[in-house]
């Protein structure tokens, strides 16, 4: 059964269609319980009503949207990406980095869980 984040998807040339994908399986590996829906129009993780991690397609790069702390604590793993108070922006031309993605969404469950 398809949901929000495959209908989402879908919308996208192929080739970004499976970063789209890969993006969400990295995450969905962390936790396979992470509900997936779509906040703020874009595809949305979440665990028990919390967002753990956003993601989307842009122009000219792969939007990763895991907050404004986890910006801060990985500040120095962030250095070769263009960066905002929330956003780390990744050229589709940049090879992606699984371990980072994993370690953003597992720093965002651990948030969630202590609050």
């Amino acid at each position: 059964m398809e949901n929000k984040i495959d209908n989402f998807i879908k919308n996208y040339a192929e080739d970004v269609q499976l970063l789209l994908r890969k993006v969400r399986e990295i995450a969905l590996r962390v936790d396979p319980d992470l509900e997936q829906t779509i906040s703020y129009g874009i595809p949305t993780l979440k665990k028990n009503g919390k967002n753990i991690f956003h993601f989307a397609a842009q122009k000219a790069h792969l939007g990763i949207y895991p907050g404004s702390e986890a910006i801060a604590h990985f500040d120095e793993r962030l250095k070769d990406y263009q960066t905002s108070k929330g956003t780390i922006q990744i050229p589709y031309i940049q090879p992606l980095d699984y371990q980072l993605i994993e370690d953003l969404v597992r720093y965002n469950l651990e948030r969630a869980a202590k609050s």
